[in-house]
């Protein structure tokens, strides 16, 4: 059997350069080295995104899923598909609904040079990665700041109803003092 996998998914446009990416990295190395850290730089295209998620994800050792804006969107599809846990930090509910914004314009990734550029089908790939409904929302573990500027943090709390929530007021969509719960994480993800 393979070591304890944890997959930390990033945000749209973000990379593994993301801030909450290397706070993860950083404690795991010092107080987890056993287990084995990934994340991906995904591309914004969703069937490319899923196809290396799921690459990622096939292991034969425990599977650990941490998902952040768009990267919870993912890490609720991979938990239904792998009944793995996931903590998800501030996750999108419903990406579609934003990306006619990014449509058939030049996209810039936050941490490289990288570009991109979406079309309308990519709308239509992005909605069959849906979970609807959640099969198991005991796997799953909310963190959402009130004060996300990005995404409405109630859809998110209305989404994952029967899976653990901690709701804190404030804040911003980059989870303030997310390393406060790090230690707690991992003990969810462990099923501790």
């Amino acid at each position: 059997m393979s070591a304890p996998r944890l997959i930390y998914i990033h945000g749209f446009l973000s990379s593994p350069a993301s801030f909450k990416a290397r706070q993860m990295q950083a404690w795991l190395a010092e107080h987890r080295p056993d287990i084995d850290y990934r994340c991906p730089h995904l591309p914004p295209y969703p069937r490319l995104a899923a196809e290396q998620l799921a690459n990622l994800a096939d292991t034969d050792g425990p599977l650990y899923l941490m998902g952040s804006s768009l990267g919870g969107f993912w890490a609720t599809w991979l938990v239904e598909r792998y009944a793995a846990r996931a903590v998800l930090i501030n996750p999108a509910v419903s990406p579609w609904q934003f990306m006619p914004d990014y449509l058939e314009v030049d996209l810039k990734g936050y941490h490289t040079d990288d570009t991109y550029r979406l079309s309308a089908h990519h709308v239509d790939e992005i909605r069959a990665y849906e979970v609807e409904p959640l099969n198991h929302p005991e796997n799953l573990w909310l963190l959402v700041q009130t004060g996300d500027e990005t995404l409405d943090y109630r859809q998110a709390v209305a989404k994952y109803q029967g899976a653990r929530q901690t709701i804190e007021p404030g804040g911003d969509h980059g989870f303030q003092g997310f390393e406060r719960y790090i230690p707690e994480a991992m003990a969810f993800l462990e099923g501790r």
